[in-house]
């Protein structure tokens, strides 16, 4: 899998490269300072793609001494410096676009670059996509954010692609200078929502698309000998998982009984993930009357108030620090 993320990384690099010189072309032979902003943007994906490379080689190291959690949160930090580089690209292009409309160069060879745009657009559009669904099918978040940044890209382009030919038909060549500005401000806003999620996963951040998809597994995996499940904490680094959780079982279960009953809630959860998976599972014995409402151990031995409800386990239940008899009271 970290192989198969690799060459992807290294297929963007190298087509991102190409593309900067086929985009930088364009404008050298337009003088469009619209074609400026994709080309720009252009340099941030060949920057990025090169950092992206290094930061799925080392996610793919094993944990150490010194990261016992792995290097998995590098894939984090690739996406914020994406995100940033971004930002920076977009304000360069704003600052140059206010300067050509109080001192505008005469365009030339329009059509000549909208060709090669649209060109550079459609190859970006292609590859996008397919490393965003790369990054799903890997849960690599930086080959997801390389993704999202070259379909992103791609729309732009094709915006942009449409601008430069209304400049064309009209004659209008301040449009040039107007087009980007608008451009600069959705692509500094895109780097925003890069940066905005590198810092959410750096910081552990809950991510409820994880979460959501461990309370899947468990209430499809159900066993009446799970009484309950509190204090849930999800934490992803690129394709490593890790789960914590408290894990309430009968109280007059010996300590096999209690091992077997965990190994089997860890091997549930290990089986349902693709990537590494670390789980661990403390485990809390019930309480007596307090837990019995809502244990569904139909022959239980030692029930001393009948069953009367059943708790449904969700994102929100599992994750208090809290038995679910607290629930009840509430």
């Amino acid at each position: 899998m970290e192989r198969e993320k690799s060459n992807w990384i290294r297929i963007s690099f190298v087509v991102s490269f190409l593309l900067l010189i086929i985009k930088f072309y364009s404008f050298y032979i337009t003088n469009s300072t619209a074609i400026l902003t994709d080309a720009l943007e252009s340099i941030v994906n060949v920057v990025a793609a090169g950092f992206a490379t290094y930061s799925i080689f080392l996610s793919s190291r094993p944990r150490d001494d010194n990261h016992p959690y792995g290097h998995g949160k590098i894939e984090f930090f690739s996406a914020g410096v994406e995100g940033t580089l971004i930002i920076l690209a977009g304000i360069f292009i704003c600052y140059q676009s206010i300067y050509n409309l109080f001192f505008p160069k005469e365009l030339e060879k329009l059509l000549e670059g909208v060709l090669l745009v649209s060109f550079a657009g459609t190859v970006n559009g292609v590859l996008g996509f397919i490393l965003f669904n790369k990054g799903k099918k890997l849960n690599s978040l930086t080959l997801e954010a390389s993704g999202r940044h070259l379909i992103t890209d791609t729309l732009t382009s094709f915006l942009l692609v449409f601008g430069v030919l209304v400049i064309y038909l009209t004659g209008y060549e301040f449009l040039d200078s107007v087009i980007a500005i608008v451009f600069s401000f959705y692509i500094v806003y895109s780097g925003y929502g890069l940066v905005r999620r590198s810092v959410g996963g750096l910081m552990d951040e809950a991510d409820p698309l994880a979460v959501e998809s461990t309370v899947r597994v468990i209430n499809q995996n159900r066993k009446t000998t799970w009484i309950d499940i509190h204090n849930m904490r999800v934490q992803q680094y690129g394709g490593d998982r890790h789960i914590d959780l408290h894990l309430t079982l009968p109280y007059y279960l010996d300590l096999k009984q209690v091992h077997n009953e965990v190994e089997e809630l860890e091997r549930v959860l290990e089986d349902d993930w693709p990537g590494d998976m670390e789980v661990f599972v403390h485990s809390d014995p019930c309480i007596p009357e307090k837990c019995c409402h809502y244990c569904q151990i139909q022959d239980c031995p030692v029930r001393k108030v009948p069953l009367d409800t059943k708790i449904e386990w969700t994102a929100s239940n599992m994750s208090k620090n809290q038995k679910h008899y607290h629930d009840l009271l509430g």
